[in-house]
């Protein structure tokens, strides 16, 4: 069986015998000023450290300190370990190469979506697989996703009631959602509704999806079991939700940087309490994390005039509370996990040293350890055994996609012969294809606004896992599909038969193996190469993993076809191959 709880009981009786001075602690943190989250307040006292554990907070030093490593921390100012609470954890990146990134600025604890271990594993080994992180030195919490976020042809054969009550009942699951398809369950979907109660039966929290919801839909998803929501866009919407009764997890992302607006808008509301309240970046992509992850949302915070205790404690105290595990972490008081940050000032929350479960991930400003690779093998490989033929790339559909922004679309009628080899680079019309990953079906559209002088986008990374090729040139689409084969997953960019540039991402051709650093210099080069070639927008890679999203309006990809989100229906079917 599965330990459940971090220290057996020889461990715990160790514990107590350190404090009758028996043992002798790890490591003595003294004349710490820390952050006491139950008083609320900045306190001075001796941290004892036994392995990976937090055995006494006070004033006390231990009577037998033989082998202890003492370090004095006079003039330095500690705070619990930063929380991310709303990881996507596959953003070109993986799991381990962001958490491995954010550690070295004071980010340890990650509550990630498991849509794509879900999407990229055999069912039945999506949950045995994420058990390898508990392993790490960091933190790693998870979802699980009661809906797709798309229109798949066999969702009922990947989110099971089996699976889903399965992943519910596991201790490092800590949530249900984020629930898009709350509409559906407005409407009549009972059995989603089921999972929510359920996963209010084991404790869980129930994670919203509501952008521009009404004060009257809000009530009715906190009647139907969410507990919190992440995508207030307004203070008036954050207010509105508090009013309710929701956590509110304010949002600032490579999308939606609203942060300093969301808190400069609740105070001049007038807010008084902040322990409602969370941080995140949800899932931003790869450069937008150059100056930091929670780190810098605490710094946003305490710049807009927040107390920087409530700063620090959206990004580590309340949010462990919400989650039910201050017990273990999100605070630095006995019994607690050994997870904290030195800082060299209250103001500025980027650590000197970071440690994660007794580790030092980073000290005195140098990185200290690196976190082994999970066993990445235990994903099936990509692996495209099919061809794209001439046949394929056939343009024959009425009707077409228009972006408006880097996320959202409306339809747009095409009134332009799309049987050419090449569609005429003055126009800022493309051709865009979705094929299924094993080459059993395609669909065939026209994209307008997404660039006005690129041969051709070529991507295996979508929200469904299937391959997209955006471009002006027939050939050019057929040569980035050949590489993405050869690289088995990526993106890659061509124009008249020369390849611009790659981004190999090995990993069932969603996330790359290279580290993060790695990662953001070629997200970088990828938008620097696409700005040149008329892409007018500024996030490419949120572009195309939501080019299939029906949380968002209006027209979508998926693997069901063309897909009208507002009316929820199928316009034109993906076509057998």
């Amino acid at each position: 069986m599965d330990q459940r709880f971090p220290w057996k009981i020889h461990n715990i009786r160790q514990h107590t015998l350190i404090l009758d001075g028996k043992l002798p602690p790890t490591m003595v943190l003294k004349n710490a000023t820390y952050l006491n989250s139950s008083l609320r307040m900045w306190k001075q006292a001796n941290i004892w450290i036994y392995k990976d554990r937090i055995v006494y907070v006070g004033e006390l030093l231990p009577k037998n300190s033989s082998g202890t490593e003492i370090l004095d921390m006079t003039g330095k100012w500690i705070v619990p370990g930063y929380i991310e609470p709303h990881v996507h954890p596959f953003q070109l990146y993986n799991p381990q190469s962001f958490a491995e990134y954010a550690s070295q600025s004071g980010t340890t604890t990650f509550i990630q979506d498991n849509l794509m271990m879900l999407l990229l594993n055999e069912k039945k080994k999506a949950l045995p697989f994420i058990q390898q992180f508990k392993k790490s030195p960091l933190s790693f919490y998870w979802w699980a996703r009661l809906d797709s976020q798309t229109e798949l042809l066999n969702e009922e054969e990947l989110i099971t009631n089996g699976e889903v009550r399965q992943w519910l009942a596991d201790p490092s699951v800590l949530l249900a959602g984020e629930l898009t398809s709350w509409p559906k369950v407005i409407d009549d979907d009972d059995l989603i509704l089921s999972w929510m109660q359920e996963a209010r039966v084991n404790y869980k929290r129930i994670e919203g999806h509501l952008p521009g919801a009404s004060e009257k839909t809000i009530a009715k998803m906190v009647l139907l079991g969410v507990t919190g929501d992440h995508e207030a866009m307004t203070g008036d919407e954050a207010w509105m939700r508090l009013e309710q009764g929701l956590s509110v997890t304010l949002r600032h992302s490579s999308i939606r940087p609203d942060l300093p607006k969301l808190i400069q808008e609740l105070k001049d509301k007038g807010l008084r309490s902040f322990d409602s309240l969370m941080m995140t970046t949800d899932g931003s992509t790869p450069s937008f994390y150059r100056d930091g992850v929670m780190d810098r949302l605490i710094s946003i915070a305490i710049e807009e005039g927040i107390d920087p205790i409530d700063a620090y404690h959206m990004a580590s105290y309340s949010i462990a509370k919400y989650y039910r595990m201050e017990f273990m972490q999100g605070m630095i008081a006995t019994g607690r996990l050994a997870t904290l940050n030195v800082l060299e000032s209250i103001d500025n929350p980027t650590p000197l040293s970071v440690m994660s479960k007794g580790h030092w991930m980073k000290k005195d400003g140098k990185r200290n350890v690196s976190i082994e690779q999970p066993d990445w093998s235990q994903i099936p490989e990509l692996g495209l055994d099919w061809e794209l033929g001439d046949e394929d790339l056939q343009f024959s559909m009425p009707c077409g996609i228009e972006m408006v922004n880097n996320v959202i679309t409306k339809p747009y009628s095409i009134e332009f012969d799309t049987s050419v080899e090449e569609i005429n680079r003055e126009s800022d019309e493309s051709f865009l294809m979705l094929i299924d990953r094993y080459g059993k079906w395609k669909i065939c559209t026209i994209i307008k606004g997404f660039s006005r002088d690129l041969g051709a986008l070529g991507s295996s990374f979508s929200n469904s896992g299937d391959i997209i090729l955006i471009g002006k040139s027939k050939k050019d689409m057929s040569t980035a599909f050949s590489r993405i084969k050869a690289l088995n997953g990526g993106i890659v960019l061509v124009d008249q038969g020369e390849v611009l540039h790659e981004i190999p991402l090995t990993i069932g051709g969603m996330m790359s193996k290279e580290p993060m650093e790695a990662v953001m210099a070629s997200e970088e080069k990828l938008k620097a190469i696409l700005e040149k070639k008329g892409y007018t927008h500024n996030d490419p890679v949120y572009t195309l993993l939501f080019l299939s999203s029906t949380h968002l309006p209006y027209i979508r990809l998926t693997q069901k076809g063309l897909y009208d989100v507002k009316k929820k229906t199928v316009l034109f079917p993906t076509i057998m191959r």
